[in-house]
């Protein structure tokens, strides 16, 4: 009797275990994480959704390509995993998401507020955190950035200006003129300043792909971009896509049915994220 108890002991004991391994390996882990900003001077929280099987015993020096999704105005760093399936999608892809705060700042350093600098925040301060605490491809080859709408216009932007930091710059819905932009809309005046300011110049997402130098083209990311045929940003999508296409840059700009709303960027993050394991470098043990 004893060791018939003892036999039945061991196989719950296997059961467990297996159940637990199972579980660990399929499921993904979502982690919130408050990051004290010096460039911000403030609180900045941001999530990590990291991929099934990261806490493995056996995972433990595996490293993972990462792509940091970048919020819309109005928005925050939950946003994404609030509105979206995007962590159910993540258990699909060998990859760790990274949805960081921006407010409303346009993720660029504001030309009025000295401490708005939210680009820099993500260059110089949240891409290091995130490589420092957790298993990245810590090089361009394993970063890639994406957003809806303020935020792809961030994620398209960085892919212009910072080339030798991400491999992929997605846009879904992106409001890519935010910066060329002269209504009296508060947040644009407040982050990019006067129409002649020295940041709408810089920040100008049509100009810069419009003075890229020709001998740089090779640099570029993968860019990619898409807008839903009844949203209020169509016409500013397909004039970027124009203009790329007259400068020989390489790009894949989708027009699909769908507006400016959630369920629609739910459907695309989905895709961004199918486009990302194939043009970001694979997990490196």
């Amino acid at each position: 009797m004893k060791r018939l108890r003892l036999l039945l002991l061991v196989i719950a004991l296997i059961g467990a275990l297996a159940a637990y391994y199972y579980y660990v390996q399929n499921a993904v882990g979502v982690e919130t994480i408050q990051f004290e900003s010096a460039l911000v001077g403030r609180t900045l929280p941001y999530r990590v959704v990291l991929p099934p099987g990261y806490g493995l015993i056996t995972s433990r020096g595996r490293r993972y390509p990462v792509v940091y999704f970048l919020h819309s105005w109005g928005g925050r760093y939950d946003s994404w995993l609030a509105n979206t399936s995007l962590a159910r999608y993540a258990a699909e892809h060998q990859l760790i998401l990274v949805t960081p705060e921006g407010a409303n700042g346009w993720w660029t350093n504001g030309a009025t507020a000295a401490s708005d600098k939210f680009e820099s925040y993500i260059l110089q301060e949240l891409i290091p955190e995130v490589d420092r605490r957790f298993r990245t491809i810590a090089n361009r080859r394993g970063r890639g950035v994406a957003g809806n709408s303020m935020g792809g216009y961030g994620a398209l932007k960085f892919g212009f200006k910072h080339t030798d930091v991400f491999a992929l710059a997605a846009s879904t819905s992106g409001a890519l003129d935010a910066a060329s932009r002269t209504d009296n809309d508060y947040s644009i005046m407040q982050t990019f300043g006067e129409p002649t300011s020295a940041t709408r110049a810089e920040n100008d997402l049509p100009r810069l792909a419009r003075e890229y130098p020709e001998t740089r083209r090779g640099l570029l990311p993968y860019l990619y971009f898409d807008c839903g045929e009844k949203d209020p940003w169509i016409a500013v999508n397909r004039d970027f896509a124009s203009i790329l296409t007259a400068r020989g840059i390489p790009h894949e700009y989708r027009q699909i049915p769908g507006d400016h709303i959630w369920p629609y960027w739910d459907r695309q993050a989905r895709e961004i994220l199918r486009l990302a394991s194939d043009i970001l470098v694979p997990p490196e043990d």
